[in-house]
């Protein structure tokens, strides 16, 4: 029998001295709801805590910060929009913890946390940390009479086209990063574009939870809730209501899915700046079922804007279709949850989409700005059921293999083991 490569035992090098943990401090840019919040989330809570001693700083307030605190990680938030504030808050968070490693996601996680681990080697030294360090006991880089350094590690996640400002900024400081990850050969192609040496970049995929979606029952109170009839289609898309999440095109696609399947439903998830905009954009369609420019409509309503759902796994395993229409995408969190629960996928060829779904075979891919390819391939997957199923199958088999959250978790905590590489060859020497 094959051996589960999501289960394999990892052999790691004892902690260096006394030592007991490596103190991860994990940098968020903002504290709402998104891919890169979910992902953090499946890494600190499935992260050898016997090892690593986490905890999370938050550039801003938000429902993912409350997620975090739910799930016992103990959260600082730094609401502090002047970059130089925040840098020396940030430092001052990171001398606190006596941190090993600081691991930056997104862009202004990037930036801050950069800075402030370098900030924080400039500071003078208490005695007590000089004494340490003379005797060898110290951990980490330092410059200088600073203070220790921790080791700079950022994730990106973001297919976002920086201004260049922005790219030249991130050029100057990847020089003093120590590592960066990238969830998808699309983000790795991204940082040769912007032309980000001097930091090593290993990719690693977005995992998820295999454990939690084995057993994750549908949402028994979906339908009641919005008055969507029993036996009727649910499609849905869980993104945020943002510009590159390519809601225009699903909602221009949804009158032509609604001429061959006409009670089917779309449930649109997330909460975001776009949501005015697109409420109106279904309404002009008549997509919303109270809009008085369309009294003779006898569609009713056949989309419904959900806003935040603190349940989405128990929502995705409720659809019948799963869509990601996206215009740019670092890879797809949602898409791959969806895979884990047997949803069968129609998603946007951009950006890393492509690296997770083979088309035809593990889910289906269109051209983004595409409605009516778009609308063919989810209409085929409402009335062709078995090939559906197929699709829904082979793709949980795909997350599996390739993206479970134990590969991705055993591959990053390898990296924070990194930081205190350097103390385990002084003391062996």
């Amino acid at each position: 029998m094959t051996p589960d490569p999501c289960y394999q035992p990892v052999a790691r090098l004892p902690l260096p001295g006394e030592r007991h943990r490596i103190r991860v401090v994990e940098l968020l840019a903002t504290g709402t709801n998104g891919g890169a919040q979910e992902h953090l989330l499946n890494l600190v809570t499935r992260i050898d805590l016997e090892r690593y001693d986490v905890s999370v700083i938050s550039l801003s307030a938000g429902s993912a910060v409350r997620r975090l605190e739910r799930a016992g990680l103990p959260v600082c938030v730094i609401d502090e929009p002047d970059d130089a504030a925040a840098i020396e808050a940030v430092a001052d968070c990171l001398a606190a913890a006596n941190a090993d490693v600081v691991h930056g996601h997104m862009y202004r996680a990037e930036v801050v946390g950069t800075q402030a681990a370098w900030r924080l080697s400039e500071r003078p030294r208490p005695a007590a940390r000089r004494a340490g360090a003379a005797a060898g006991k110290g951990a980490g880089a330092s410059v200088g009479s600073g203070r220790r350094r921790p080791y700079v590690v950022n994730t990106v996640h973001s297919s976002r086209v920086r201004a260049e400002d922005d790219r030249a900024l991130l050029r100057r400081l990847t020089p003093r990063m120590d590592h960066l990850i990238a969830v998808s050969r699309a983000i790795v192609r991204k940082l040769q574009d912007e032309g980000r040496v001097g930091a090593p970049v290993s990719l690693i995929y977005n995992g998820v939870d295999m454990q939690r979606y084995d057993h994750q029952e549908a949402c028994c109170t979906l339908r009641e809730e919005y008055e969507i009839p029993e036996g009727a289609p649910i499609v849905g898309v869980v993104a945020r209501l943002e510009p590159e999440k390519g809601h225009p095109t699903l909602l221009e696609a949804w009158p032509r899915v609604l001429a061959s399947v006409p009670d089917a439903h779309l449930l649109v998830v997330g909460e975001g700046s776009r949501r005015d905009e697109l409420e109106a954009q279904a309404a002009s369609l008549g997509l919303l079922g109270s809009d008085p420019a369309h009294p003779s409509s006898v569609l009713g309503r056949r989309v419904v804007f959900t806003g935040r759902r603190d349940d989405v796994p128990a929502v995705t395993a409720a659809l019948d279709v799963a869509v990601l229409p996206s215009y740019r995408e670092a890879q797809g969190l949602s898409i791959l949850e969806a895979m884990a629960l047997s949803r069968p996928v129609v998603a946007s060829a951009v950006g890393g989409i492509p690296e997770v779904i083979e088309d035809g075979r593990s889910g289906l891919l269109v051209p983004p700005h595409d409605r009516d390819a778009l609308a063919r391939a989810i209409t085929r997957l409402l009335l062709d059921h078995p090939y559906a199923d197929l699709l829904g199958r082979a793709g949980r088999e795909l997350a599996h293999e390739r993206f479970c959250v134990e590969l991705m978790v055993r591959a990053i905590e390898s990296i924070y083991d990194e930081s205190v590489a350097e103390e385990t060859r002084r003391i062996a020497g």
